[in-house]
């Protein structure tokens, strides 16, 4: 079937009075590019009364995160208050303050304090800091040979099943950076490679939550009930589940010695977000985007797309790691607090804005897809990621 859309750099159509007629719309410039045409104007008093209510929401956020277990401690619903994360509290806040703020008729005019990006950017630069170069040096073996495995299996499965259903090319790199690497930080870097829709993001961040938080239950569980050693379980979960902080709670479960396997796997993982930003940000300027007859893109143009935040998270990461080695072990500790309290702050704020910011209209054609794609490929985690910790962890001893 031929591509029917216009070719913008040939169509020179003229109206009757030979006065030249601007080309149709196509897909890369509709809806997007004319929404902010109808946006009100910015305004000071918009932007101060937007970021009123996005704090607002965020500190509601952190009330709940630190209150609704003790709230709920003794009771049926104690245990799984304990396994709520944070980012479920503020997506829910934030979807309930885009209602709001639309039947007020008022959310366009308090959009321009809704800084998704800038929050989460800043929210992952932050986490940089508490990744210590030093650990992924000395998990260099088998932790390493894990995610490089995992990572490029289940990339590559999600990726071929979602072309399969169909799904768009962004969405693909999306859940396929989201499954495979670490959760919703890859979707964010991946969204920022490719530069996929909003709705898109907050579609496979919901997805990431939604098939984490029974993870935290049923890995630990599963481990018993196979008989894992302390270092497979942890392997499989740091390996497994796609957010750090779920990795932790089901690290916590399985208990204090595939806690420590758990986590040196995942910042394994974490670790290896910026290769994968840059690898989807190379294919889609090179292979996607790139019109026929076009000429490869030129350095400028790879660097303009870019998402340069991942520098900053690189950079973080080894001027945490150089401070760490330069003083007393309490000093940097208490410094990696700081850096990791800000950073939760940051990504409040940022799934806040997901909820306020978010339009139904682009997830209302995804249907089914995508998660039949997401439930495959998490399968195929749970296989490939359990063979591999068995393989290469089973000789390990504490």
């Amino acid at each position: 079937m031929s591509d029917s859309r216009p070719d913008l750099r040939h169509d020179h159509r003229s109206d009757a009075q030979g006065t030249p007629v601007p080309p149709a719309p196509t897909e890369e410039t509709t809806p997007e590019a004319y929404e902010d045409e109808q946006r009100p104007p910015v305004t000071v008093v918009g932007v101060i009364a937007g970021l009123v209510v996005v704090i607002g929401l965020t500190h509601l956020t952190r009330v709940l995160t630190d209150r609704v277990p003790e709230w709920t401690e003794g009771t049926g619903f104690g245990r799984v208050a304990d396994a709520i994360e944070f980012p479920v509290y503020a997506i829910a806040l934030g979807l309930l303050g885009n209602a709001v703020l639309a039947a007020l008729r008022i959310k366009e005019r308090l959009a321009a304090a809704f800084r998704t990006e800038f929050f989460i950017k800043t929210g992952l630069v932050l986490l940089g800091a508490s990744i210590n170069f030093a650990v992924i040096i000395k998990a260099l073996g088998p932790a390493i040979a894990q995610a490089v495995l995992l990572i490029s299996i289940v990339f590559a499965f999600t990726w071929w099943i979602g072309g399969k259903l169909g799904l768009d090319d962004k969405l693909r790199a999306l859940l396929a950076a989201a499954v495979s690497i670490c959760g919703v930080s890859a979707a964010i870097a991946a969204a920022g490679a490719v530069r996929a829709k909003r709705e898109q993001l907050a579609y496979t961040a919901s997805l990431v939550i939604l098939f984490a938080l029974p993870s935290i239950f049923l890995l630990p569980w599963l481990s018993g009930l196979l008989g894992l050693s302390p270092a497979v379980t942890g392997a499989w979960i740091g390996g497994n589940i796609d957010t750090t902080a779920a990795v932790s709670a089901a690290g916590a479960i399985a208990g204090e010695e595939p806690l420590q396997i758990a986590t040196i796997v995942k910042t394994t993982q974490n670790a290896l977000l910026g290769v994968a930003a840059v690898a989807l940000t190379a294919y889609f300027a090179i292979k996607i985007e790139r019109r026929p007859g076009e000429g490869r893109p030129t350095v400028r143009a790879f660097w303009d797309r870019f998402p340069k935040f991942v520098l900053g998270f690189i950079a973080a990461s080894v001027i945490a790691t150089i401070y760490a080695a330069s003083v007393s072990p309490e000093t940097s500790e208490a410094a990696i607090d700081v850096a990791n309290d800000l950073r939760t702050w940051f990504l409040i704020l940022a799934f806040v804005s997901i909820g306020l910011e978010f339009k139904a209209r682009s997830l209302r054609e995804a249907g089914w897809r995508p998660i039949a794609v997401f439930a495959a490929a998490t399968g195929v985690n749970l296989v490939v990621g359990l063979g591999l910790a068995v393989l290469l962890f089973s000789w390990f001893t504490f």
